[in-house]
């Protein structure tokens, strides 16, 4: 039996942000614009670190402005929300990221839609998921984004096409399959208490799983010829007392029946920080009402 054929994340990603330095430089060239990244960083989980560290090296690869704000963990709410009134003023600024989570005195939800939305290149803010489900442009979750760019490399035009996306989250599940619509896919929100579900993923020719459970979806959920595209990140035991990354799908069995898929990693993470560049572009465009470039 033939497998899927892989769906690399991390090429996609790389001939991506090779589109976006081009785009930049001819921002610079054309309209003296560089566009500028703020990313806020409360407190020292070593996950987010390592993230905001790479977001600064990719940024700058790009050739855009890097701005990295570390705070301390006991750092006040109303000190990071000062730091993002200053960010949302600054002219050079045009994306602002607060890295999240935030520690547990900070409200998390008042520290996002302090953002400008303008400058919201994470696409959390109320105002720009209004814009999504309503139609109208708008900065959108990066991780969305970077998801239906793979369906559409896999598949090409997704008219028509039945998409089933496992997973609620205002960050990824909701606003990917507000992105499917604007396909004119056929799509069912699905989550962890939806009755059948295994039938209800067989019936996807797109199946996005966002769960946040360890290969929670069998490979007898998929509909032969699938693209499956897998969103999570679990970290599971392995042998020898090692842990491994896994997805949400059951990847050693999903990849004998779709026609494409994800591996996990090298899937839909490394297209995030792309499509964060690629947001902050726009950002900067839509902001001095210059054309957004191809990208």
């Amino acid at each position: 039996m033939a497998k899927a054929a892989l769906i690399d994340g991390k090429a996609f990603a790389t001939s991506l942000r090779g589109r976006i330095a081009t785009a930049v430089a001819g921002l610079k060239k054309n309209h003296d614009i560089t566009p500028g990244l703020a990313v806020v960083l409360v407190g020292e989980d070593p996950a987010s670190q390592v993230y905001v560290r790479n977001k600064g090296k990719q940024t700058a690869e790009a050739g855009m402005n890097s701005y990295e704000h570390k705070l301390e963990t006991d750092t006040s709410e109303a000190d990071l929300l000062a730091l993002i009134e200053k960010l949302n003023n600054d002219d050079k600024v045009h994306g602002i990221l607060v890295q999240l989570p935030l520690p547990d005195h900070i409200d998390e939800t008042k520290v996002i839609n302090s953002v400008s939305p303008d400058k919201d290149v994470d696409g959390f803010h109320i105002i720009n998921a209004g814009r999504l489900a309503t139609g109208q442009p708008a900065l959108t979750s990066c991780t969305p984004v970077g998801c239906v760019m793979l369906a559409k490399d896999a598949l090409g035009n997704l008219s028509g096409l039945e998409a089933v996306v496992v997973g609620r989250s205002n960050i990824v599940g909701k606003p990917v399959a507000q992105l499917l619509l604007a396909e004119n896919c056929t799509v069912t929100i699905a989550h962890s208490r939806t009755k059948n579900l295994d039938e209800v993923c067989r019936r996807a020719d797109i199946l996005i799983a966002a769960v946040g459970r360890p290969q929670m979806v069998k490979g007898s959920w998929v509909k032969k010829g699938a693209c499956v595209i897998d969103v999570g990140i679990n970290r599971i035991d392995g042998e020898n007392g090692k842990t491994r990354l896994v997805g949400d799908v059951d990847f050693d069995e999903a990849v004998n029946v779709a026609g494409s898929i994800t591996p996990v990693p090298g899937g839909v993470g490394p297209m995030t920080i792309a499509c964060l560049l690629r947001n902050t572009v726009q950002a900067a465009c839509m902001i001095n009402d210059v054309p957004v470039p191809e990208m």
